[in-house]
């Protein structure tokens, strides 16, 4: 069955962090943390880097969780281009309206299944890796794009701390060598029975 993917898009360095330590409100991506995103000082070119940031902004809506969300200021209301942002999180206040087009959700399913309408064709960015861990859990989560740095930042924070989930296949889909990143795409493989089967996107 054909379904609108579900994406994650993270920087990570090759020792695993997304972040490096202390990652807080006036220093969201930790110490030294701002290495992993040097690649996109080349977004805007007509190479590969540029080709990864298009696909980014391509995508038809955004799956948040709820401590990157906050972290990012609520991106005002507005990820890219006005598509609905849905953010995952254990609390929804009645009293915290969020900004423009945000959304909370405390369903895992409700929210991936929301989001996957509101995108049509297009694919769902999903950032943060609460949401990340969530969705695969869930088995919401499609496909993982990681843009790996060359770098080893030492600590900070982990894409995958230990979950608890049972082993996870992961098929290649391809890798793009741009400069200062190795973005490389990976389908979920899901488990059915004792068989496996990736998921067709």
């Amino acid at each position: 069955m054909v379904r609108t993917p579900l994406r994650l898009y993270m920087s990570m360095s090759v020792d695993g962090y997304i972040a490096g330590p202390d990652d807080r409100p006036g220093q969201e991506l930790g110490r030294d943390g701002g290495r992993l995103f040097n690649w996109l000082d080349d977004r805007m070119s007509e190479g590969v880097n540029g080709q990864v940031y298009a696909e980014i902004l391509s995508t038809g809506a955004v799956i948040s969780g709820r401590r990157t969300f906050e972290l990012a200021g609520r991106w005002q209301g507005d990820h890219h281009d006005g598509v609905p942002i849905h953010v995952l999180t254990h609390h929804i206040d009645p009293a915290d309206e969020p900004p423009g087009s945000a959304k909370f959700y405390t369903d895992v399913n409700t929210c991936a299944a929301e989001a996957r309408a509101a995108a049509g064709e297009r694919a769902v960015l999903v950032h943060g890796a609460g949401a990340a861990q969530a969705l695969l859990a869930a088995g919401e989560l499609d496909e993982l794009e990681l843009h790996l740095v060359p770098v080893l930042l030492g600590d900070g924070r982990r894409l995958f701390a230990p979950t608890g989930l049972d082993h996870i296949e992961l098929e290649p889909v391809r890798r793009l060598e741009g400069r200062d990143a190795t973005h490389l795409r990976y389908r979920i493989v899901r488990r059915e029975g004792n068989s496996h089967h990736s998921v067709t996107t």
